[in-house]
């Protein structure tokens, strides 16, 4: 992207109309996402029901005219799932499009610099552990150790990459890549020894939200808002590093505290996520990707309209594999993400040509 052609929309910047039809186009798609998800499912129940349920459960309002076990299924069951979509969805989303402004390159994902690997390390691991340790802010070990490996994980690639010059983004990339394989071998060695945990392990690392609980989502939603804001704050300085470094430090921008700052937040939230439902692929690269191609790289608009699409893709793709026998949520996010990119791309080429 040369820098002519990012500062013309971004000195322009989205209107208030264009700007309230993107994001009300998101929110009713969470809406809707969410509607099918609470009615949809092997146990019929209408949707004047499960609005009664959720209403009673919110607010104690209204009698009770409902079996118990539809209020398991609605409160208990989907209810969860849903929110756990919509907030991994959401800083899945949102990691991605600070990912593609930062390297300036729109293959960038969440987990390009290590997250994922090092969340598979630490929860791979948790799940041989021959001893059983008690839970911690409703988490078990699976996720508290996936959250910390995340999190190491980039803190490692970033500190090989930095040098007295700075933090050159071929270096980090490359040092992300070389420290995920190196996890990746790590995942690949325990696989190899699981026994009979070798089914708990395959499922976690194709991702799944059918372990969602309040409890795990009160722990992963605090973080993403909170580095949702954080970086909603910083949409200048994700506008001026879209122009280049140097660019960005004409402007007056501190360019080696934004990365780290950047990295740091963007890590926060996607090691969030991945704690609570495993490594869920394309969520954090097509949305943003196809954002950015449809409605520009202004991050005013981009990162909360990202929030909103990442929720309502992964809640959808969430029911289909609920729907499709519980398989995990992440191969229906592959089967869906993949070909739509692969098309993506190849329009890409032949628009080039």
């Amino acid at each position: 992207m040369s820098a002519t052609a990012a500062a013309r929309p971004l000195a322009l910047g989205p209107s208030l109309g264009r700007s309230t039809l993107v994001l009300g186009l998101g929110f009713t798609l969470v809406v809707a996402a969410g509607l099918a998800g609470v009615v949809l499912g092997t146990s019929g129940i209408g949707p004047g029901d499960a609005a009664a349920i959720i209403l009673h459960r919110l607010t104690g309002i209204g009698p009770v005219t409902w079996p118990a076990s539809s209020e398991t299924i609605v409160w208990e069951l989907r209810m969860p799932r849903i929110v756990a979509g919509m907030v991994v969805g959401a800083g899945l989303a949102c990691s991605g499009t600070v990912f593609q402004a930062l390297l300036r390159n729109p293959m960038a994902d969440p987990y390009l610099i290590g997250t994922a690997a090092g969340a598979s390390l630490g929860a791979v691991a948790a799940l041989l552990l021959p001893i059983a340790i008690g839970s911690w802010l409703g988490l078990g070990l699976v996720q508290l150790l996936a959250f910390g490996g995340g999190l190491l994980a980039v803190l490692v690639v970033f500190s090989i990459a930095r040098g007295h010059g700075g933090t050159p983004v071929v270096t980090l990339l490359l040092s992300g890549y070389a420290v995920s394989s190196l996890l990746a071998a790590g995942v690949a060695l325990l696989m190899f020894s699981s026994g009979d945990r070798l089914a708990a392990v395959v499922s976690w690392l194709l991702g799944s939200l059918s372990g969602a609980s309040w409890a795990r989502i009160g722990f992963a939603a605090p973080l993403i808002v909170v580095s949702f804001a954080l970086l909603l704050m910083r949409w200048r300085h994700l506008n001026a590093l879209l122009l280049g470094e140097a660019q960005a430090a004409h402007l007056g921008i501190d360019v080696e505290r934004e990365k780290r700052v950047l990295t740091g937040l963007a890590a926060l939230a996607t090691s969030a996520g991945v704690a609570i439902s495993g490594t869920i692929g394309f969520v954090g690269l097509v949305v943003p990707h196809v954002l950015r191609l449809a409605f520009g790289p202004d991050h005013r608009l981009l990162l909360p309209a990202s929030m909103l699409y990442g929720s309502a893709l992964l809640v959808v793709a969430d029911l289909g594999a609920r729907l499709a026998g519980g398989i995990p949520v992440g191969v229906v996010t592959a089967l869906i993400g993949a070909p739509f990119f692969l098309w993506l791309l190849r329009r890409s080429a032949l628009g080039a040509r």
